[in-house]
């Protein structure tokens, strides 16, 4: 700083000066935000009420199941990124600790670092979540699907206009 004046240096990257195990963290957990972010997408064009693919439900259904999987690799970069920066720190300060060296400099896990690792284990609950209930509905067996149950001789006209616009099949 000269005469009022603060000067800043001009870095041709952000991750010039970085260490390669900080750089490879950034790496994995900008992954598995791009991941999540297209998982979402694909899982939202993959719902019943989007127009689009609604002649061919099975192509639904696949994306339904590729938006779990991009999901669940999603969450494991993330969980991966996270947990190998918390153990890297908690390494690098129990080696100094052990060695007498106090830096004065306090080491504590960041809310951004508690906040990767509870996204990313959120990613992979919604990816199992997701997989394992549209396996369970869509199988030939399932509960899930809807029911017809035939109905009896004497009521056939039974059913007001008002009863039959409510009725729907749906699976609780």
């Amino acid at each position: 700083m000269q005469d009022g004046v603060r000067t800043c240096d001009q870095y041709d990257s952000i991750l010039a000066d970085h260490p390669v195990k900080i750089v490879v963290t950034r790496t994995l957990m900008i992954t598995a935000d791009l991941l999540a972010g297209l998982a979402l997408a694909t899982l939202i064009l993959g719902l019943d009420c989007i127009t689009f693919f609604k002649e061919d439900p099975r192509v639904k259904l696949k994306m339904c199941y590729g938006a779990g999987a991009m999901l669940g690799a999603g969450s494991i970069l993330g969980l991966t990124g996270s947990v190998w920066y918390a153990v890297d720190v908690y390494v690098e300060r129990a080696m100094l600790v052990s060695h007498n060296v106090f830096l004065g400099v306090h080491y504590d896990f960041g809310w951004s670092c508690w906040l990767g690792m509870a996204g990313s284990t959120g990613c992979f609950v919604a990816s199992v979540l997701l997989t394992c209930c549209l396996h369970a509905c869509t199988a030939p067996s399932s509960r899930c699907q809807p029911q017809r149950h035939p109905q009896p001789q004497g009521r056939t006209g039974t059913r007001t206009g008002t009863s039959k616009m409510y009725a729907m099949d749906s699976c609780v």
